[in-house]
């Protein structure tokens, strides 16, 4: 490619283009179409078949809802039965006979008349007569204890008799080693006068009632089960591959073994659960409880879900062969589809080529096998500033311009690895940088390089000036571009190295130097957006130690918005280190009394024998109406402050002392400049409209005072000009005592 040979036929040149040729796109697309189509079948075949086994498993629950209600209503009609014929048990002749006259022989013609009616009565398990204190008297067998009855259980009951049977709930007894469910029903035998004489006792068999409502009632593929209120099993135990988590022993609890099914079944009477493993039917019966009312069971019954799955099995198969048939019509149609759209497109390849490519905003040329350009497109000849005609048929090295030495790199190039992307730089047009990038397509004779570029040289010349400004910030000032907020953007070296930031600009600027510039952050904005530049002096922590002049110049955008802020940071020569805790020099307002007395402790004895103190009194009375306005003498009193930071000389410092009142002290200084400077406070401040209210009291300093008796002698010559009236300045006269 690109190599000097004679010119061959431009015929050649697409010549690759006809016919069908499967390009990578293509064969991507009908891998995606096969696998969206495989995947579409695939999950409309889950879905019939779960829709098809939902639709079993609702006719086996419609089924057996239909069967558990059959029972629950044979169940209790059976429990009401056995109420009557524990009434007939009261009143046979043998029992009247044996209390009557209850001799021996009476007893054993009982007995035997209760052997005979358990012998035909599978479900009656025992008959016992307790007298008319609740103790046992006698027993057709000895499966249940001879204690007598419960105390509770006769007072639960004085309020029935005669035809009244009572009934207990279900209980279990050891019968022949294994727990039997029992129903006990009571029934009162009278005297003449109505008195208790005593009591008849039955005890009937749940299990056996069942098998006698429905003896498949255990089978394994559709179990049943009677749970209590509480979730205790009284009957449906199977050992024949018992579900996990449903109870396999009498007297276990459901309760405590799957409790998302028993908070479903203790929150309705009826209804479905569909668990991981089953499906479940429950149905809550009521039989008659030791107070006669209605006691709540539940019968519920599952079925595996596997066992669903084995019934639909052969549904499953007709779908699954025809999801397949469908899928291998369907992927053979997409192919055919395919295949003659590449055909019907064969024969517009080269047209599409010339319009898709030489239509583009950037510059196209198209390369023969021996580098002369076929054709180039609009966008190329404005570029290179030519005619279409005069770029087609020259060569592309006489048309760049450029040496053989490049020439046979960029060959070398394409050989390797078919792309080839550079920069060039045509003098002839002005020193134009053009980015070029070359493709090969195609063979041999048969391929074909196609060249696009475009104009990047005022994307050179911002690099360069990118670069040259990167040089211009480089300088040994450490200056950085922070926003509003104080968040750093972009720091020079030397910020990075005084600050020892590492290349972390995580961090704000009140951060980075502390001393609770955070809280005069909103002071110093307000004097950038007035005077569009603030400068101050700040003491740096231990790990920086030294003074530093800070400078912030604000950048307001095109709104007059502010957008960015240029920090430059020098260290401040001449600026004394003062002992103990370091107080700011003049960047800030102090909030608190103590930082002042701080930095007045720090001052030499000399420097404190020639200070003075002044306290600025903001008068509530002169500017509000009522004391509620608090919010208002809280900003004229951040109004004064920054008026008086504002003007304040190199070496004084300022600090409020409460709402109202600000003290300013004065180092180096007589009473006669002290009087001056307040004259001039109060001169500026009335230039403000802010003089209004405004009282200063003026006290110089007496050797062995303490700061808070420097503060009281000023408080007092504030008094004075309060009660002066004239211009509000007074000075405390003090002398050494």
């Amino acid at each position: 490619m690109l190599k000097k040979s004679p010119a061959s036929t431009d015929t050649r040149l697409l010549f690759h283009l006809r016919g069908v040729h499967w390009s990578r796109q293509r064969l991507l697309a009908i891998a995606s179409q096969l696998s969206m189509l495989v995947i579409t079948v695939f999950l409309i075949t889950n879905v019939l078949i779960t829709l098809g086994e939902r639709q079993v498993q609702k006719e086996w629950a419609v089924q057996r809802y239909s069967e558990l209600q059959t029972i629950g209503t044979l169940l209790a009609d059976k429990i009401s039965f056995q109420q009557f014929r524990t009434q007939m048990f009261s009143r046979a002749e043998p029992l009247k006979h044996f209390l009557n006259s209850p001799g021996h022989q009476e007893e054993q013609h009982l007995l035997q008349s209760w052997q005979s009616l358990k012998s035909n009565i599978p479900e009656l398990m025992d008959i016992a007569l307790y007298d008319a204190n609740g103790k046992f008297r006698l027993a057709s067998s000895g499966n249940f204890s001879n204690t007598p009855l419960s105390k509770a259980l006769l007072d639960s009951t004085q309020s029935m008799g005669g035809d009244d049977i009572y009934t207990s709930n279900v209980e279990f007894a050891p019968v022949d080693d294994r727990l039997e469910p029992y129903v006990m029903q009571m029934a009162w035998l009278e005297n003449a006068d109505q008195s208790v004489r005593g009591y008849l006792v039955t005890y009937n068999s749940l299990s056996q009632m069942l098998q006698s409502i429905k003896p498949a009632f255990s089978s394994n593929d559709s179990p049943m089960l009677l749970l209590d209120n509480q979730g205790q099993l009284y009957a449906g135990a199977s050992n024949l591959d018992p579900l996990p988590g449903i109870p396999d022993t009498l007297g276990s609890s459901l309760r405590q073994s799957y409790p998302l099914l028993w908070r479903d079944l203790a929150n309705n009477n009826f209804g479905e659960f569909h668990g991981a493993l089953a499906s479940f039917v429950y149905l809550k019966i009521s039989l008659a409880s030791a107070s006669q009312h209605d006691a709540d069971y539940l019968l519920l019954s599952y079925i595996r879900n596997e066992d669903i799955s084995e019934r639909f099995a052969q549904w499953r198969n007709i779908l699954l062969v025809t999801s397949v048939i469908v899928t291998l019509l369907a992927a053979l149609t997409i192919l055919l589809i395919h295949l003659f759209r590449l055909e019907q497109r064969a024969r517009l390849g080269s047209i599409r080529l010339a319009d898709g490519l030489f239509r583009a905003d950037y510059g196209c040329l198209l390369i023969n096998d021996s580098g002369r350009i076929v054709c180039a497109n609009d966008t190329a000849a404005t570029i290179l500033k030519q005619r279409q005609q005069d770029i087609e048929n020259r060569s592309l090295q006489k048309l760049l311009e450029q040496e053989q030495q490049w020439y046979d790199d960029v060959r070398h190039q394409l050989q390797q690895n078919k792309v080839w992307q550079g920069e060039v730089q045509l003098q002839a047009l002005d020193n134009m940088v053009l980015h070029f990038n070359i493709r090969i397509i195609g063979q041999g004779s048969d391929g074909y390089a196609l060249i696009s570029f475009e104009d990047i040289s005022e994307l050179k010349q911002v690099r360069q000036d990118a670069f040259l400004n990167q040089l211009l910030s480089d300088s040994a000032v450490a200056t950085a571009l922070l926003t509003p907020k104080g968040n750093l953007v972009r720091v020079n070296e030397a910020f990075d190295q005084m600050l020892q930031l590492d290349g972390n600009l995580e961090h704000t600027l009140t951060e980075l130097l502390q001393n609770d510039l955070d809280k005069q952050w909103p002071r110093i904005m307000q004097s950038v957006a007035t005077h569009g530049l603030w400068q101050g002096q700040i003491l740096c922590q231990d790990k920086r130690p030294g003074c530093l002049q800070a400078t912030l110049k604000s950048y307001q955008d095109s709104d007059g918005e502010l957008s960015y802020l240029i920090c430059t940071l020098e260290r401040a020569s001449n600026i004394r280190e003062l002992p103990g805790p370091k107080i700011p020099h003049r960047i800030k307002v102090m909030p608190e009394p103590d930082d002042l007395d701080n930095f007045f402790n720090a001052m030499s004895p000399q420097e404190q024998q020639h200070s003075c103190l002044m306290v600025l009194d903001i008068s509530p009375e002169a500017l509000l109406s009522h004391m509620s306005e608090i919010e208002s003498l809280e900003t004229r009193q951040q109004q004064v402050e920054t008026q008086v930071l504002a003007d304040l000389p190199r070496g004084y410092q300022i600090a409020n002392l409460q709402l109202g009142k600000i003290a300013v002290l004065l180092p180096n200084t007589d009473a006669t400049a002290s009087h001056h400077f307040a004259a001039q406070v109060l001169e500026n401040l009335g230039q403000h409209g802010l003089a209004n209210g405004v009282c200063i009291g003026i006290a110089a300093y007496v050797a062995g005072q303490s700061l808070q008796q420097f503060l009281k002698n000023a408080e007092v010559a504030l008094k004075r000009a309060k009660q002066s009236g004239e211009r509000n300045i007074c000075q405390a006269f003090t002398r050494q005592a």
